[in-house]
């Protein structure tokens, strides 16, 4: 009877099983880990230093930063962004005191998802990182330039981890084999299809292996094939995987439904997409890919429309926000199109690269101080709304000496076609200033 009341603890996820012990067992990221890369030295180094982690989820961002604290002897504090605020920002400082008063031991401060604070919560770490109180590692998913405040960023190094290889992948299946985790033999094909439906991820391969696993002791399977692991699967990843082919040759298919001008298709290929549980804001914003590459000025309006419908559906979410996206996909497909403006940019992208930096000419230089004007800034700069029709027709606004590149050319296409007719009109009204 002692045993039937017995305390069993939970058997820990795969994942957790997996986990690397050692900087040695951690699987990829060979650009920074590898002999002479940068966080192999920070590890050998043995001085820790705050960074921010940026990479796709289950690339290793929390085991490393587990794996630093454990290298450098160092408490572990770890926090999360959507879970935390300032309240638990202070409880994890005050924590990092008390272990330095009583042991000497320095605390690494982890924070997942860390673009998810605000400023003042970011903030909230800076004198205590200053202090070297804590030493702060970061982790998240989005580009640090853009969500994390540029006073913690320029305290932090910034690392890129990248997806998970295949081979990444495969190696791990193998760990687990090898470890005698699963209750079943898998075959080549099998495990090449939960690789392919990881996307890179680490932690999600795992856990379908788990459901594979689950499935295959139910069903009192020893040996797991292809069509296996294709039927366990099919419900949650019926249609595609994020960051698979058949994901972006739906995206491909998409854009080019778009571009072909054909709305059925367009309508399509989005609903096929939102229904196999693509980010409706990624797609939101290959909508507006679609419309400044493929639609451009014959059509401004296209822009504002898919900026619009990316702002109602974070208004108002699942499903009524996805209406928008669809009207949007629609109105882009029977919009007139232009790649005059994709085109021009390119071709601006490489006369620049590729030609000297010329200086600004001294008339289209500003002049706010007397020093610049007596310098001849600004002079004989043509005012073009004194000007008859507000344009000086003969000035050249590009540098002294350079030829017209000619880099943009509008179409016959929606405004573009007026467009091309007004410019015909200044080029003209030019050649007869020069006259």
């Amino acid at each position: 009877m002692s045993d039937l009341f017995a305390k069993r603890e939970p058997e820990a996820p795969l994942a957790e099983r997996l986990r690397p012990r050692t900087l040695d067992e951690v699987v990829g990221q060979q650009h920074l880990l590898g002999a002479g890369k940068p966080l192999r030295l920070a590890f050998e180094a043995g001085k820790p230093h705050s960074m921010i982690l940026w990479g796709p989820p289950g690339v290793g961002k929390t085991t490393l930063a587990r794996l630093m604290a454990q290298a450098f002897e160092a408490e572990f504090i770890a926090i999360s962004a959507v879970l935390s605020g300032v309240k638990e920002i202070r409880e994890a400082v005050a924590r990092a005191e008390a272990v330095l008063q009583q042991s000497g031991r320095r605390t690494i401060l982890f924070v997942d998802e860390v673009h998810r604070f605000n400023k003042s919560q970011q903030d909230a770490f800076l004198p205590f990182v200053e202090q070297g109180l804590i030493t702060f590692i970061g982790a998240t998913t989005e580009n640090p330039s853009f969500e994390v405040n540029g006073a913690l960023l320029s305290r932090a190094s910034v690392y890129v981890l990248q997806p998970l290889t295949t081979a990444d992948l495969a190696e791990l299946v193998a760990r687990g084999v090898s470890k005698s985790l699963f209750s079943f033999t898998l075959s080549d094909a099998a495990r090449d299809s939960l690789v392919a439906y990881a996307d890179g991820d680490a932690r999600r391969l795992l856990n379908l292996v788990e459901q594979v696993s689950t499935a295959a002791e139910q069903t009192k399977r020893t040996e797991v094939d292809d069509d296996f692991v294709k039927q366990t699967l099919t419900q949650s990843l019926r249609r595609f995987d994020k960051g698979g082919d058949a994901f972006y040759d739906q995206i491909s298919a998409l854009h080019k439904s778009v571009r072909g001008s054909s709305p059925d298709a367009a309508l399509y290929w989005l609903t096929r997409m939102l229904d196999g549980g693509a980010d409706p804001l990624y797609m939101g914003r290959r909508l507006i890919r679609m419309a400044a590459e493929d639609i451009g000025l014959a059509d401004p309006r296209a822009l504002r429309v898919a900026l619009d419908a990316c702002e109602t559906y974070e208004r108002l979410g699942t499903p009524e926000g996805e209406l928008a996206l669809a009207q949007a996909a629609l109105y882009l497909a029977v919009a007139p199109k232009s790649n005059a403006a994709y085109v021009a940019y390119n071709r601006a992208r490489e006369v620049v690269r590729n030609d000297q930096s010329r200086p600004v000419p001294e008339h289209l230089r500003n002049a706010p101080t007397k020093l610049m004007k007596d310098l001849g800034y600004g002079r004989e700069y043509r005012y073009a709304h004194d000007e008859p029709g507000a344009y000086a027709a003969g000035e050249s606004y590009l540098p002294d000496g350079m030829p017209a590149p000619g880099l943009y050319e509008p179409t016959d296409r929606g405004l573009e076609a007026k467009i091309a007719d007004k410019l015909a009109h200044l080029r003209q009204l030019d050649r007869d200033a020069k006259k």
